[in-house]
């Protein structure tokens, strides 16, 4: 049996929903490329991350299709689950720390891989978007709730061919549009989970949310 934390990442107020995120915690099990990304795909979750060292927090990211030099939802629940202050993707340092129930990465824009951010007159028309709308390319639709108190209605869809219909929370995209709207946001994506963003020095956001143990791991699998 292969040893597997499976988290949910970005969670909402009540604690459910959030992001299916697989780690496994010794990466010496999967030693190439080749062998993580054959065990994303067969997970099937939007992200799965192999920690390589666990002091230094390095650490490495696939969807199940590609491998991700930076991931939000990722990089959040590892920094939670490993306690880490610090954690390394191959884009770079990112710092974390936990602030009550919320875990916080630090990075960068440039970082995030592109996505195209299309704003929406209102939260009822995101709600209403097929799963995925029509299209070719990622897509992150959004909408104003509450312009003045930065609350955003959004939804994912990654529209590759992997699997992954609609994700339900990204901290990539969220990232990118705290970048573009220069302002802390509250972000309600997918379901119903959450993600709290905000601007930082030296153009650094502030990326944040709940983290909760999944109920079962895959079969196959223990914790």
């Amino acid at each position: 049996m292969n040893e597997l934390d499976v988290l949910r990442v970005f969670c909402g107020p009540d604690g459910r929903h959030g992001n299916a995120l697989g780690v496994v915690r010794d990466g010496r099990a999967y030693p190439d490329e080749a062998s993580r990304q054959a065990l994303a795909a067969e997970l099937g979750f939007s992200e799965t991350v192999f920690v390589d060292d666990p002091e230094r927090g390095v650490v490495d990211i696939y969807t199940p299709g590609l491998r991700l030099p930076f991931a939000g939802h990722p990089l959040v629940g590892t920094a939670w689950l490993l306690d880490l202050e610090v954690v390394n993707p191959p884009a770079g340092e990112v710092w974390a720390r936990n602030d009550g129930e919320f875990t916080w990465i630090t990075a960068r824009a440039e970082w995030a891989p592109p996505r195209r951010l299309q704003q929406y007159a209102s939260a009822a028309e995101v709600d209403a978007l097929p799963a995925p709308p029509p299209g070719e390319g990622w897509l992150y639709a959004w909408a104003w709730e509450d312009e003045a108190a930065g609350r955003v209605r959004a939804r994912a869809f990654p529209r590759r061919d992997d699997g992954i219909t609609e994700d339900e929370a990204t901290g990539a995209a969220a990232l990118l549009l705290t970048a573009e709207l220069g302002r802390a946001l509250n972000i309600t994506p997918g379901r119903g989970s959450q993600i709290l963003t905000a601007p930082g020095p030296e153009a650094t956001i502030e990326v944040g949310g709940r983290v909760r143990f999944a109920p079962h791991p895959p079969q196959g699998f223990t914790r």
